[in-house]
């Protein structure tokens, strides 16, 4: 089963790269989010006007909710519940694990707001970001030239990752185009350049 599971997400994930490889280099993305966000958008392309309507398809769109002196919005209940469930897992990914992310809900919590709140004001930038990718021409760098270009200098992976002030693995899902990571790969070529 962990074979078969292994290469069919093998499989999704060359597919989900051939059709968009911004979208799935976008920081969180993985194929089964990828592509769960292609198909909501492309069975609804007359639903793609603007990242509001975007949004709205994904049930990521503020709902008012307030009450007398309170001003508040709620989540949606409306729209795609699986792309809404993408959105969701690429937030709490990005919650855990970027820093530009963690530092917002730092920011939004000590502004008083509750967790499900910041999670609500998470998934609508992320359908933002994703209805950028879903309809330009994203441009990903090029990361193919980093391990041959280590290999022909004979640094090993813990070398280049002591120098750069990462974890060896980071470096390696970096050469592998399992993570994208622009400022660390433009580093990384400096210095495989200049070592």
């Amino acid at each position: 089963m962990t074979a078969e599971h292994q290469a069919l997400t093998k499989t999704l994930d060359s597919q989900v790269t051939a059709h968009n490889p911004g979208l799935r280099s976008a920081h969180a993305v993985g194929p089964d989010t990828a592509a769960q966000l292609l198909i909501t958008a492309g069975g609804n392309p007359e639903r793609m006007r603007t990242e509001a309507s975007f949004a709205a398809l994904c049930g990521a769109a503020p709902v008012p909710a307030s009450s007398g002196r309170t001003n508040r919005h709620r989540l949606s209940r409306g729209g795609d519940r699986a792309a809404n469930a993408a959105l969701y897992r690429i937030a709490l990914v990005r919650m855990s694990s970027d820093p530009r992310t963690r530092d917002y809900v730092a920011r939004q919590t000590t502004a008083g707001r509750t967790k499900k709140e910041i999670i609500r004001l998470l998934k609508r930038a992320v359908a933002r970001e994703m209805f950028r990718c879903l309809t330009t021409t994203v441009t990903v760098p090029g990361i193919a030239d980093l391990r041959p270009l280590r290999q022909s200098k004979n640094i090993t992976l813990t070398a280049a990752a002591r120098q750069l002030g990462v974890w060896p693995a980071r470096i390696s899902t970096l050469e592998r185009g399992i993570r994208r990571d622009d400022e660390l790969a433009h580093a990384y070529r400096d210095w495989l350049h200049t070592a």
